[in-house]
């Protein structure tokens, strides 16, 4: 016998969109309003795009500012405290990338997150766990920055290598 969650299946993005589309302005903004108070995320999202979507590269210098902020309060007491702080950064950091949708402030956010890692000091040889976050991280860039378009490539592939060059 199917369980409750089995017989509620979600629409696809189509049918949601196809039946936005036929409501009325008024009833898309409580659908709205119901969707933010539902979760953290789901409000994140939208005060971003309504707030600060046309003022990219401020909220991308907030969110650096904010991972610097983070970084200077990572325990290096033990490597496990520090790993979970640099996972706890490197989530959000990938959080606010899926906001704004765009795939060269994810590679920016990105080499932000990897310079202070390596300003840090953490992703040393002593710490193979930090060392494979950091490598990761290069490694997830490299792919992004193909994606983008030649200009872009070029700058971004410039800073990638500085980074690749200096060793950690």
């Amino acid at each position: 016998m199917p369980s409750e969650a089995e017989n509620m299946k979600a629409a696809t993005v189509y049918d949601i969109k196809e039946g936005l589309n036929s409501l009325p302005p008024a009833q898309v903004t409580e659908i709205c309003l119901r969707l933010v108070k539902f979760k953290k995320e789901n409000k994140e999202l939208v005060s971003y795009l309504l707030f600060e979507a046309n003022q990219l590269q401020s909220y991308l210098a907030e969110i650096k500012s904010e991972m610097e902020t983070e970084f200077a309060g990572i325990n290096t007491s033990q490597v496990y405290f520090a790993k979970k702080s640099l996972r706890r950064i490197l989530r959000n950091c990938n959080k606010q990338a899926r906001y704004i949708g765009d795939k060269a402030a994810e590679v920016e956010l990105l080499l932000n997150y990897c310079s202070l890692l390596k300003a840090s000091g953490l992703a040393s040889k002593k710490a193979p766990i930090i060392e494979k976050i950091y490598q990761g991280q290069l490694s997830k860039i490299r792919k992004l920055i193909i994606a983008l378009h030649e200009d872009l490539q070029y700058d971004y592939a410039r800073i990638l290598r500085k980074l690749d060059e200096q060793g950690i």
